[in-house]
């Protein structure tokens, strides 16, 4: 019910959500990648549910019915070390909760985010994001921002799994083909020392509730050539990020165009609206 809903108002979306299963999981039926997708959008709608229900959630409540923790022992060894933590995660699970419930249970962090188009809607989500002592660094004035907060030995977490430009990004392979990936995260931790711990907040079928899953702390190159480094562990974040999305394939959010930036001379791999609508005509005038 909630993905045919959504479907029938998001038909680019969807669209977009189709190109990017096939170019994941070029086995899989088209059957089968149409599931994934469905899921993906049942989960959407869990997601704003929460989002919605998050002001009235207690520590108490929220780990006792929202979620439970595996691999903290992991975050709390990289905290330990006093350089920082940077969180590397993405949309993948329910993103939007995971920081929140992290602050409940005594954890505040920083958030890497985009501001909102509408500043009236921003500041409201911004509120109760940040009702337990996380906070915000904005994506367009973030780097001082998250030295300090390095240096202060604080945690931020990074959503590293969308699309970006050159020189900000690098390409590195993600699901076998090229995609621009940012750089920060890597030139920061090299930079100042942090530990770099993937972290997402999962949904179990068999438990009915979420899981904050904190993996091992990733083992850092560091050699004398720092753009050679930056570029080796930016591949690194993206190996991982799809590892978990290939274990929950249909808690990603496969609507956004991930490979959208190309490597000059490559064909894109998104069709224009405009191009769309000239095949449809062709096809229609042929039939």
């Amino acid at each position: 019910m909630i993905a045919a809903g959504i479907r029938r108002f998001s038909a680019g979306l969807d669209r977009t959500g189709k190109q990017n299963l096939e170019l994941a999981f070029p086995n899989l039926s088209a059957e089968e990648r149409d599931q994934i997708l469905d899921r993906m959008y049942r989960n959407l709608g869990w997601l704003l549910a929460e989002f919605a229900g998050m002001r009235r959630y207690s520590a108490e409540y929220a780990q006792k019915n929202i979620f439970r923790y595996e691999g903290l022992e992991h975050y709390a060894s990289a905290a330990a070390r006093g350089k920082g933590v940077l969180v590397l995660t993405g949309h993948l699970g329910a993103w939007e909760l995971s920081s929140f419930v992290h602050s409940l249970a005594g954890y505040p962090m920083g958030m890497v985010i985009r501001r909102l188009d509408n500043p009236l809607v921003d500041r409201f989500v911004n509120r109760i994001r940040c009702m337990h002592g996380n906070r915000i660094l904005h994506k367009d004035d973030f780097a001082r921002g998250l030295l300090r907060a390095m240096h202060q030995g604080e945690t931020v977490g990074i959503l590293m799994d969308t699309n970006m430009t050159p020189p900000q990004g690098i390409f590195v392979p993600f699901f076998g083909k090229p995609a621009c990936t940012a750089l920060g995260l890597a030139r920061v931790a090299r930079k100042t020392g942090a530990a770099v711990v993937p972290g997402f907040l999962l949904w179990s079928e068999l438990e009915q509730r979420y899981v904050l899953t904190f993996g091992k702390e990733l083992v850092m190159k560091r050699t004398e050539d720092a753009e050679a480094d930056a570029a080796a562990n930016t591949a690194l974040f993206a190996q991982v990020t799809e590892e978990y999305i290939r274990r929950f394939p249909d808690q990603w959010l496969w609507l956004h165009r991930r490979w959208k930036t190309q490597p000059v001379g490559e064909e894109p791999v998104y069709v224009s609206r405009t191009k769309l609508k000239m095949e449809e005509a062709a096809s229609v005038e042929r039939n």
